[in-house]
């Protein structure tokens, strides 16, 4: 009788290849959890295969202090540490001198990155615009500070974001009570899209801010595109916005130069003809990407209510600060000066301490170019880099108890020490060059809100980091004009 070879057995033969199957996931696990590298990586964790450790990066926190994700990780690995997130590897760095050191990598093993999950929001016609060569990367600079840097606002802008400020407090003071971060995103996208190309809410068929807002919701959202979920949403916006600005950019390029606004897009249209990487489909990626950046400090501003409301001494020597500055007017109602401005020293202070808390930017990322090393330890080229920047705001070795809201605590310090201890729009070659314009915008905002208007909180106040701060149900505030 002719005896049946082991693989000729159904059963073991199933064996067989389920043993080959577990053989080959348990290396495939194996090579996730142990990257190739050329040296030695730093401590972490790589998480589960593909959504390595998303989930944990994405839980809440219920307080002002580090996201629950960098904290943990830091208490136990050090201030540098390995990680997956949406399946890319990462290294965290929470260091101030790896960070400082990282910004001036910049172009030589360093390049500007996103998450593959947001680049997919700034992504056009197949290709995800998210980094920027060196000549592509002076003119955005460029660009960019030539209508909203320190000249502009000078010579333009102060006055009109007074002129849009008091506009708006006016139409929240008629309404029972506004959530303040969607109305300040509003406020700042509205304005935002008219310095650049001239929109008008009450004119447009479009609501750019709504779609924003809906991009903004879903921007950190876990990224799987089901309809219904916040990344749905947010892709669906996107989409909506790019072919908005496509129709806007492909008029006003038509247009006769006559009808030139000289606004940031007639700018950008007018510099196809000199610069090669512009195109019109650059020109609507960075009209949609400057755009959407340009809210980043509405969290700023909504926890400034917060604050502001638990700190009543604060708003006592802000107001009397403001109140000076009109009294020493010919006529109170004439618009703020420049030099009133810069002599805004407690506004300043407060400004300082409300970005320090916000980190409306928690963490900005870099991907390397080539294998870096640092502290012993070696970035493999291809990496992403997430430098955590709050992790210097929150330290309690920089910042004596740093969750506590002390405008104070910048009354001694020099320039020098502001710009080494508070780095809100980054650092670096990369800094955000929206950043004089961001400071002017709180500070006519806070002027405007103190000496026209009393207010209170009405319902609200919860906050949590995810690592984007959150305000729960919104931050409810009431408003009327004063007598």
């Amino acid at each position: 009788m002719e005896v049946p070879s082991i693989m000729s057995t159904p059963v073991t033969g199933l064996a067989v290849v389920a043993a080959v199957v577990v053989i080959g996931l348990t290396y495939l696990v194996y090579r996730w959890r142990n990257p190739k590298c050329n040296g030695v990586l730093p401590p972490g964790s790589m998480g589960f295969p593909l959504i390595g450790e998303t989930l944990q990066l994405i839980a809440p926190g219920y307080t002002l202090d580090l996201p629950p994700f960098i904290k943990k990780r830091v208490q136990k690995y050090g201030p540098i540490f390995r990680t997956s997130l949406v399946g890319r590897s990462i290294v965290v760095t929470a260091d101030p001198e790896i960070n400082s050191f990282i910004y001036n990598q910049e172009g030589r093993t360093v390049e500007l990155w996103y998450l593959d999950s947001i680049s997919k929001v700034f992504k056009q016609d197949g290709e995800a615009k998210t980094t920027a060569g060196g000549a592509i990367h002076k003119y955005l600079r460029s660009i960019t500070l030539n209508h909203f840097g320190s000249e502009s606002l000078k010579s333009k802008l102060l006055a009109d974001i007074q002129r849009y400020v008091d506009k708006v407090l006016i139409q929240w003071s008629n309404q029972p009570s506004v959530e303040v971060q969607r109305g300040t995103l509003t406020m700042l996208y509205d304005f935002n899209a008219d310095v650049m190309f001239g929109y008008d809410p009450e004119k447009s068929n479009e609501n750019i801010s709504e779609s924003l807002i809906t991009l903004a919701d879903g921007f950190m959202s876990f990224p799987v595109n089901i309809p219904g979920t916040k990344y749905n949403k947010c892709l669906k916006a996107q989409k909506k916005l790019v072919n908005m600005f496509k129709t806007l950019v492909k008029e006003r390029h038509q247009a006769s130069v006559a009808a030139a606004r000289g606004d940031f897009l007639d700018q950008a249209l007018r510099d196809i003809e000199n610069e090669q990487f512009l195109t019109e489909e650059f020109v609507v990626n960075l009209l949609f990407g400057i755009l959407f950046a340009s809210g980043s400090v509405s969290g700023s501003l909504t926890l400034m209510f917060k604050l502001l409301a638990e700190n009543p001494s604060v708003v006592e020597e802000l107001t009397a600060e403001h109140e000076k500055f009109l009294k020493q007017r010919k006529d109170p109602e004439s618009p703020i000066t420049w030099e009133e401005y810069k002599s805004m020293t407690f506004t300043l202070y407060v400004i300082y301490e409300i970005f320090r808390l916000s980190n409306a930017m928690p963490f900005l990322l870099r991907r390397t170019t080539k294998d870096v090393n640092i502290r012993g330890y070696t970035i493999p080229a291809g990496w992403t880099i997430m430098v955590a920047n709050s992790a210097l705001h929150l330290n309690p070795e920089t910042h004596k108890d740093p969750l506590d809201f002390n405008p104070w605590r910048w009354k001694d310090q020099d320039q020098y020490s502001v710009s080494k201890n508070l780095q809100p729009f980054g650092g670096g070659t990369r800094q955000c060059a929206g950043a004089d314009y961001s400071r002017v915008f709180m500070a006519i905002f806070l002027h405007t809100l103190v000496t026209k208007y009393s207010w209170k909180v009405v319902k609200g106040g919860e906050v949590s980091r995810s690592p984007i701060l959150k305000f729960g149900d919104g931050i409810h505030v009431s408003f009327s004009a004063k007598a």
